[in-house]
């Protein structure tokens, strides 16, 4: 198994260098005393320590060992649940929740960077005190004190993990049509009735209480989307004095075999007359569910830059140290019998590859982090709507494609391995199989590109997609003087303007078939991937060349970024003409075959 090392200097560079995190941090009234460079810096460090050597070494044993299930009762792997212990000690849990529930107060982007950490050592471990986060954030915004103050304590704390419980067996991207129900008690509860799939970390012994965020209807509820209400639902109820009481009517009737992701438990929830409590105004439940939605993809999109990390690390390990035949253009090793696999331009393009996903992967969710700050904490009015405008537009991308280029990358982890990557004890194709279901949850590929071009660009008539297109713009005008990267801006700057262009054909040709725009979304999705890394490796590169014009001494991490940022634009930013020829290509090619003739 690759050691995992922390990537702490590119971490540094991204939030400091690129995105001026003090600064930001500085302009924020809840943070402007609080948080310092030096701060974030030791939280860093902090987790670094914690997830190379305490999170890392439980990967494989995860992987290995899996969840048990006995009689309702989930054990998970070994040195699991000491992990988690010392994560509480650390105080991570508590990180970006409000003060006066027990929480520090801190940035959710600071939270966000240490979750790339911990997904990277061991994603199937992060799964249990990352869901909480979003169960937090959930009570934070829309409980009532009551609420707040009976769970929120405890799960900031640690004490206590979340899970959201939104799909059912007959109904996943569609949660309009759900059957749990929710019917109202004489005591101002609700005895909550149904079935939840897929629930990870639904149940296990890592914790004392698990409580449940529960999509369900009340009696007489409109149909679709506009009937859901949202329910806590804990494994225990809660006594008034805040202990831990008798069980209450959920249970897991099973944990399900998964192709990865082992080490967490994804679990089939019975409810039975449990007893829950409204969360929001009744029917408006998908509404407050949102904020743990957002909060849950955007830390998916976080496996997706984990899996194209993890697996550059071990590739490039690798490659340095395998021997396998001589360079086309002479040896480079001669004192060895053969040459390192990396002088071979196709292993060369496998690791660049993973490197530029990677890489730019981090900056655009250190980004998105950034504005999720200013959502949170913003000084005025026009700051957080800007900020969730680009947050809206941005997270199914994040979302959809990081998570595409992560399972690609963790491919070429496999394949620069060879052979020995097909082997278990390499780790490789593990991060493969884990990465598999960052691709499908919260929102498969095809749902986040229909979200995008659908509702976030079309519905806005294209007003989200100008704030980003607006920072692109101005960004190539103010450099459209850097000789050493004119091309790649002039490239950027005309795909910038395509971006607009497709979208406005892809408009016109829906207002005759609305299908043009299902047709269309996954390709748009991905030019609109490719576009947005470029424009960070634009950003890093010119950053680059500036600290090199400083006459900074870390020449080599510098011309690296510079190198790689060609790389991307040479061989990785073209394969947006083929999106595009197929977003020309319409619908007819894909509706012509009548379904019985798919198969005759």
């Amino acid at each position: 198994m690759p050691q995992y090392k922390a990537p702490l200097r590119d971490m540094q560079f991204v939030l400091h260098e690129l995105l001026n995190a003090s600064d930001h941090y500085a302009k924020l009234p809840a943070y402007a005393e609080t948080v310092s460079r030096e701060l974030v810096d030791q939280y860093l460090e902090t987790a670094a320590d914690f997830c190379e050597n305490e999170l890392a070494p439980l990967n494989q044993v995860g992987d290995r060992e899996g969840c048990t299930w006995n009689d309702g009762v989930v054990t998970t792997p070994t040195g699991f649940k000491e992990a988690y212990q010392k994560y509480i000690e650390l105080g991570f849990p508590s990180l970006a929740a409000e003060e006066q529930y027990g929480g520090q107060g801190l940035p959710v982007s600071l939270g966000n960077v240490i979750s790339e950490m911990v997904g990277t050592s061991n994603w199937a471990w992060g799964m249990y005190p990352g869901l909480s986060h979003g169960a937090v954030r959930t009570l934070e915004h829309h409980g009532s004190d009551e609420q707040k103050n009976t769970y929120l304590p405890k799960l900031v704390s640690g004490e206590w993990t979340g899970t959201m419980c939104l799909t059912e067996s007959h109904a996943g991207s569609d949660l309009g049509i759900i059957r749990t129900k929710a019917e109202p008690q004489a005591d101002g509860s609700y005895a909550i009735s149904g079935e939840k799939i897929f629930i990870s970390a639904g149940e296990h012994d890592m914790a004392e209480n698990i409580i449940h965020i529960v999509l369900a209807r009340l009696p007489g509820a409109p149909k679709g989307t506009k009937g859901i209400s949202l329910f806590i639902v804990p494994k225990f109820n809660v006594n008034a004095d805040g202990s831990v009481g008798d069980r209450n009517g959920v249970r897991c009737a099973s944990i399900e075999h998964k192709m990865g992701i082992h080490g967490n438990a994804t679990c089939v929830l019975n409810f039975d007359q449990a007893k829950g409590y409204l969360i929001g105004p009744e029917n408006r439940g998908l509404n407050c569910m949102f904020m743990f939605m957002n909060t849950a993809r955007i830390g998916t999109a976080v496996q997706g830059l984990s899996a194209s990390e993890g697996s550059f690390q071990g590739s490039v390990t690798y490659a340095r140290d395998r021997l396998a035949m001589r360079s086309l253009s002479g040896p480079k090793a001669p004192e060895k019998e053969a040459d390192p696999i990396i002088v071979h331009p196709a292993v060369r393009n496998m690791l660049l590859t993973q490197k530029s996903f990677a890489e730019a992967g981090r900056a655009l969710v250190y980004f998105l982090s950034l504005h999720a700050d200013i959502v949170e904490q913003g000084a005025t009015e026009e700051e957080r709507k800007y900020s969730d405008n680009i947050l809206s537009f941005l997270t199914p991308i994040a979302k959809a494609f990081l998570t595409e280029t992560g399972s690609e990358s963790a491919k070429h982890g496999v394949q620069v391995f060879g052979g020995h990557g097909f082997i278990a004890e390499h780790g490789m194709e593990q991060i493969v199989r884990d990465t598999r279901i960052a691709c499908l949850y919260e929102g498969t590929t095809e749902i986040q590109a229909l979200d995008l071009l659908g509702r976030k660009v079309l519905q806005t008539q294209g007003a989200m997609l100008k704030d980003f297109t607006k920072i692109i713009h101005k960004f190539c005008e103010a450099n459209k003087d850097n000789a050493d990267l004119k091309e790649q801006l002039e490239t950027l700057a005309a795909l910038n303007k395509e971006w607009g262009d497709i979208t406005m054909q892809i408009g016109m040709k829906a207002m005759q078939n609305p299908d043009e725009v299902g047709a269309a979304a996954v390709d748009y999705l991905y030019f609109s991937g490719y576009v947005t890394l470029a424009y960070f490796w634009a950003r890093m590169a010119i950053l680059a060349q500036e600290k090199l014009a400083e006459g900074s001494t870390e020449t080599a991490f510098y011309n690296a970024k510079i190198t790689t940022a060609r790389f991307y634009f040479s061989k990785i930013l073209p394969r947006v003409k083929s999106h595009v020829a197929v977003i020309a290509s319409g619908v007819a090619p894909l509706m012509t075959l009548a379904a019985d003739d798919f198969i005759i």
